[in-house]
């Protein structure tokens, strides 16, 4: 077997035994989208190992077709990530919380759209380029996840033995040495063979991702804090203030005549 069939394999591996413990702890309750996204990696990864087997010639395009649902399904994860991040005092906010929470994230992702081309490696056709494209928007908008809810984790009451930051965590991990490996193939520092093991360097690093996970997710979770005083004021002004102004446009006259009553 040669080392990236070995590589495949094990992150195949890894990835049923990471699903395996997030199913025995219960995890798909509350966060069911990373529990898809990692049976979606499983299943890809033995889709490809197959193809490789029996097709090499299409391996390219059948890469580049699970690039789209793989990244949808990764967006999806980091909305859900923020949203089980608020779960102590999701009581505490407006109504449409959700939505709104997903546009930020979106609107995040449109201001990262034009740094992320940047990191495009220019040798690929234009309908590989816009793939590449997206999943590198996605790849910094996990990081920047990540680094959210590390800095701000006193504020969010949140741990390292916090399910949401150890999945942004491994992410995280992960995002980064993929980033710096498409950044060094796009400026083309490397040629011929060392392509193959910045490649290499990246599923190592997936890897690595999928091992912490399986380490994580073998202890119990600890019971998650309340937020912090600041954190549960400034919610409060949040729903409060959509309260309000829900009440104000209830109030206002209606513009529509009224019959008179005779």
């Amino acid at each position: 077997m040669s080392f990236d069939n070995a590589l495949l394999a094990t992150g195949t591996v890894a990835e049923i035994v990471v699903l395996a413990l997030m199913l025995r702890r219960n995890m798909w309750r509350m966060l069911p989208l990373f529990c898809v996204y990692i049976a979606w990696g499983a299943l890809t990864d033995i889709t490809n190992a197959a193809v490789l087997y029996k097709m090499p010639a299409a391996f390219n395009r059948t890469y580049f077709m699970e690039m789209g649902p793989d990244s949808l399904l990764q967006f999806g994860v980091l909305i859900e990530l923020a949203w089980s991040v608020l779960r102590p005092s999701r009581k505490l906010l407006p109504r449409g919380a959700l939505p709104v929470l997903a546009g930020l994230v979106a609107l995040a992702g449109l201001i990262i759209w034009p740094l992320a081309g940047t990191t495009v490696p220019p040798n690929l056709s234009p309908h590989a380029q816009l793939f590449v494209h997206f999943q590198e928007t996605i790849a910094i908008l996990r990081v920047v996840c990540f680094l959210v809810m590390a800095g701000f984790s006193q504020i969010l009451s949140i741990g390292w033995k916090d399910r949401e930051l150890q999945v942004a965590t491994g992410l995280g991990f992960f995002s980064i040495i993929s980033l710096l490996v498409a950044v060094l193939h796009s400026h083309q520092l490397w040629q011929d063979a060392s392509y193959t093991w910045l490649d290499r360097a990246a599923s190592i690093s997936y890897l690595g991702t999928l091992t912490y996970w399986v380490v994580s997710f073998a202890t119990k979770e600890q019971q998650r804090k309340e937020f912090s005083p600041q954190m549960q004021q400034f919610l409060l002004l949040m729903g409060g203030g959509a309260r309000a102004g829900r009440i104000a446009l209830s109030d206002l006259p209606s513009e529509r005549p009224r019959k008179r009553i005779k």
